[in-house]
């Protein structure tokens, strides 16, 4: 398997700058990401619970790997304020390959402690 393959962008959403920061942080201190990129400002435009929604929510992109988004789940999902967080794994086909090894050695420690 390519080392590519076996690694995944996740993006999420979140209702502040202080909240995503705190997650990339945690996600980053745990091994869990390589990096985080937070993109603020961006308006949703949604339904929930049948009403119309529009907010302002900061972007959330990490970079992982694919065998550590269980662990990333349960660990966003108790540091987040949503009742339904926006959490997509989307596959990596390719890229500088210095910079998806530098993903991979970041995130061997939470790989070891699975």
């Amino acid at each position: 398997m390519k080392l590519s393959e076996k690694l995944c962008l996740v993006y999420m959403t979140s209702g502040s700058p202080e909240e995503a920061k705190k997650i990339g942080k945690i996600l980053v201190e745990q091994n869990l990401v390589a990096c985080v990129n937070l993109l603020a400002n961006m308006t949703s435009i949604y339904k929930w619970e049948d009403k119309y929604e529009e907010d302002q929510e900061v972007v959330i992109i990490a970079k992982t790997r694919k065998s550590l988004m269980p662990k990333l789940i349960e660990t966003v999902k108790i540091l987040h304020s949503y009742d339904c967080v926006c959490i997509l794994e989307l596959p990596i086909q390719g890229g500088n390959p210095d910079f998806l090894n530098w993903i991979e050695s970041e995130t061997a420690d939470a790989e070891e402690r699975q």
